[in-house]
């Protein structure tokens, strides 16, 4: 029995699930309580002690299923609502000292990595070019896949319940054009994002569009597992042309629904308009499900391979947004993990930690777009700042320092962004930035004259034997002088034979 929890914006959703013997998860308990976490932070910035009283009830219940179901695994995330919180941290303890269940808040990128989990593992997506669009209570998630492969994702600040809080106040016409208005602000990122192909599949998720999905079939006695644009236009204007309480008992609506299914109809609508799409797919999946399958992954083992390939694929996509010389990143990026594979007995990492060195080996020079002289500080703060799929903050922020201390100075706590990590953190930082430094002296002339390395490890000395074209003088002497982390960190003496 495994379970995944949402704290989400607009609720809190807990979903429980067997195991068959193909390693698929099976819903036997879906639960939600309706508290609107979103409310609060978008209206104040914090959330407040009454929120979050009702929030810890939530959660004790949760807890007290996943016991009664005896859930042995579980994954708890948070999304838009605690992420913009200022008091989010507070939240976080008061939750796990009530309850036991630890909440991670997680980026809008893994968010999006997530519900495209659980799209994927509901329709085929092979032979598209698909667009997922997911409508939550703080955000709205866009996944663009082709081929069944992330191509782009992005997340924009207008999910329902922050658009409600902000613009709810008015006239429904002035209310739907602001609304279109809000949405038609991000139509250049997004273009960005998704390019000028057409989408040939348009997949929308969340609770507001699978309620819009039962209408639909209420309405017009079709199917609801998908909604057309004409029909959600008529949607729109039947529930505005009653008052709440009205549209809670013509439409069947629960109350905490009945005033934002409207403005996440209307970002559907107009993102439909823009596409081209006629209509949107309902898989009726959500973030809890992605939960599932991806905590499944985790506990046999069978993550790693996609994951990483939704990772490196994410790098390079920023790599290419800031003009890097792709040839030399995934030169370096191969010797890196030549050396790291080579010398596990001596640094002990995992294949976590290895996969961050791979991304900061393939970025560790995009700094260049900003200016060549100190490129390894600017290369630290793009990655420091920019989105990378299924990365954590903290994991990102690993890269970003790792990356930092490619060249020149060794870490050291007079440097503000090493010195504000834990002393954990310092250490992987110290023990991948000393692996990265030997991969790049590998390709010092950008030219890949080291065609492969033959690597002896016997502590205390590493023998690196370097095979290519020339004399490769120049890469054996950098490697001499780019050793000095290595062997200070390591306590091993490395040697380069040519």
């Amino acid at each position: 029995m495994i379970a995944a929890i949402d704290a989400g914006s607009n609720a809190l959703r807990l979903a429980i699930a067997t195991v068959d013997e193909n390693h698929h998860p099976h819903v036997v308990c879906n639960v939600r309580e309706p508290v609107r976490l979103g409310a609060d932070v978008f209206a104040t910035g914090v959330i407040t002690p009454v929120t979050l009283n009702r929030a810890v009830t939530a959660f004790r219940k949760f807890r007290n299923l996943m016991r009664e179901h005896h859930v042995e695994s579980f994954h708890a995330v948070a999304t838009s609502a605690l992420r913009e919180a200022r008091n989010r941290q507070a939240v976080i303890k008061r939750v796990r000292d009530a309850t036991g269940i630890e909440l991670n808040v997680i980026a809008g990128e893994e968010e999006a990595r997530l519900v495209y989990l659980a799209v994927a593992g509901k329709l085929d997506l092979t032979g598209h070019r698909a667009l997922l669009i997911d409508i939550g209570g703080g955000s709205v998630e866009i996944v663009l896949a082709v081929n069944g492969q992330i191509a782009a994702t992005d997340t924009f600040r207008m999910g329902a319940v922050r658009l409600l809080r902000e613009l709810g106040d008015r006239q429904p016409r002035q209310f739907n054009k602001l609304v279109r208005e809000y949405v038609d602000a991000t139509r250049k990122r997004l273009r960005r994002d998704i390019g000028r192909q057409p989408i040939d599949m348009c997949i929308a998720t969340g609770g507001n569009l699978e309620t819009l999905g039962d209408l639909r079939r209420r309405r017009y006695g079709k199917e609801n597992d998908l909604i057309k644009l004409d029909e959600l236009h008529e949607l729109i204007q039947e529930m505005q042309a009653v008052p709440i309480t009205e549209r809670i008992k013509k439409f069947g609506l629960r109350p905490d629904r009945a005033d934002v299914i409207i403005p996440a109809a209307i970002v559907l609508h107009r993102l439909l308009q823009w596409t081209g799409a006629k209509a949107a797919l309902l898989p009726r999946v959500g973030l809890k499900d992605g939960l599932l399958v991806d905590l499944l992954a985790r506990l046999h083992h069978e993550r790693t391979q996609e994951f990483r390939n939704q990772v490196i694929g994410s790098a390079l996509q920023l790599g290419n947004k800031y003009e890097f010389d792709r040839q030399h990143g995934q030169a370096v990026a191969r010797f890196a993990m030549e050396l790291f594979d080579a010398t596990r007995g001596v640094h002990k990492l995992d294949d976590d930690h290895r996969l961050l060195l791979e991304v900061a080996a393939l970025l560790h020079e995009v700094g260049n777009y900003v200016d060549v002289t100190g490129h390894h500080k600017h290369s630290y703060y793009l990655i420091a700042h920019s989105r990378l799929l299924g990365l954590t903050d903290w994991q990102r922020t690993i890269v970003a320092n790792v990356a930092r201390y490619h060249r020149k100075s060794t870490p050291t706590l007079e440097h503000e962004p090493y010195r504000a990590l834990s002393p954990k953190a310092r250490l992987i930082v110290d023990k991948l930035a000393a692996v990265l430094r030997l991969a790049d002296a590998l390709d010092k002339e950008h030219g890949s004259k080291v065609k492969r390395i033959e690597i002896e490890f016997r502590p205390p000395k590493l023998v690196l034997r370097l095979r290519g074209r020339g004399d490769l003088l120049l890469e054996s002497w950098a490697l001499t002088t780019k050793s000095e982390l290595f062997e200070e960190v390591f306590g091993v003496k490395v040697t380069a034979v040519h």
